[in-house]
């Protein structure tokens, strides 16, 4: 009897893990939402500043970009996340 509970709480692990493995828990895409958009923001900085040459309008344009697009990004990974089209 506890041999089986063993195996059958093994077996009930292994199936948690291989769902874990096919699906993202939310805080990692939030990981991949700032990463990404830190690494956005800079692009769009150093852009808006070659196009205007005013380093606070620069910074005010990466900032608003930074804050939306990361909300964004968030549940765009989510949605993907439910879809399991090439998974």
């Amino acid at each position: 009897m506890i041999v089986n509970q063993f195996i059958l709480d093994k077996k009930s692990s292994e199936s948690k893990y291989d769902a874990d493995k096919k699906s993202e828990r939310p805080i990692r895409s939030i990981a991949k939402a700032i990463s990404w958009r830190v690494i956005g923001t800079l692009d769009t900085l150093l852009i808006s500043f070659l196009l205007t040459g005013k380093v606070a309008l620069a910074a005010s344009i990466a900032s608003i970009d930074f804050i939306t697009k990361m909300f964004l990004y968030f549940f765009h990974e989510r949605i993907w996340n439910n879809i399991n089209w090439g998974k």
